[in-house]
C-alpha cells in the first residue's frame, strides 16, 4: 500500500510543462528490477499532486519514461491513493462522454474532451498484484487522461487543430511571462 506517512513526508517532484520532450515519448513497461525505483519516487509522486493540486500524474510528467501512473479522486481528509503499473485498457463503452480536463503540464488550460464513458483496466499493483477495475465518470476520464500520457498523447490532442493550438498558443504566453 501506499504509505500515507511518507507522502506527507516527502519532497515534492517538479511537474514538467509543455512542450518537454518525453511529454511526448511512448513509455517502457515497468520491469521487476523498476520496482525498487518505483517505491522511492511515489511518495514524491503524490506530494507533487496533492500540492499542485490534481487528480492524476503520469510519469513522463515528472521525467520519467516508465509505464505507470497514480490518480486519487479523494478529497483531503478521504485519500484514495491508486498506483496503477503498466496499465491497459481491456474494454471500453460504445458510450461517449464529454468532460471538461485540465492537466498539471497544461497549468490552467481547460478544455471539453470527449471519450468513452466507461472502462475496464488491468494494472499491476506496487506489491506486483495484477488486478482488474471498471471505472466510470470521472474515475474513468482520468484513468484514460492518465495512460493517453504513457503514450506519449496529452488531452489536447482530443481537440481540433484550432482550438489545441490556441491552448498551446496561451500556455506559452503564461509561461513566458512567468520567466
Amino acid at each position: 500500500m501506499i504509505d500515507r506517512d511518507a507522502i506527507a513526508a516527502a519532497i515534492p517532484m517538479p511537474i514538467l510543462v509543455a512542450p518537454q520532450a518525453i511529454l511526448r515519448q511512448k513509455t517502457r513497461l515497468v520491469r521487476p528490477e523498476d520496482t525498487a525505483t518505483l517505491r522511492e519516487i511515489l511518495p514524491r509522486m503524490f506530494s507533487a499532486m496533492y500540492q499542485a493540486p490534481g487528480i492524476g500524474l503520469a510519469a513522463p510528467q515528472v521525467g520519467m519514461g516508465l509505464r505507470f501512473a497514480i490518480v486519487d479522486l479523494g478529497e483531503e481528509e478521504q485519500r484514495d491513493p491508486m498506483v496503477l503499473i503498466n496499465p491497459e485498457i481491456v474494454a471500453e463503452s460504445e458510450t461517449l462522454a464529454s468532460r471538461e480536463e485540465g492537466c498539471l503540464s497544461l497549468p490552467n488550460q481547460y478544455a471539453d474532451v470527449i471519450r468513452p464513458e466507461k472502462v475496464r483496466v488491468r494494472f499491476r499493483t506496487p506489491d506486483g498484484a495484477e488486478r482488474e477495475i471498471e471505472a466510470d465518470g470521472l474515475l474513468a476520464t482520468c484513468i484514460q487522461h492518465e495512460i493517453d500520457h504513457l503514450d506519449g498523447i496529452l488531452f489536447v490532442d482530443h481537440l481540433s487543430t484550432l482550438k489545441r493550438n490556441m491552448i498551446m498558443r496561451r500556455l506559452a504566453k503564461e509561461q513566458r511571462q512567468k520567466r
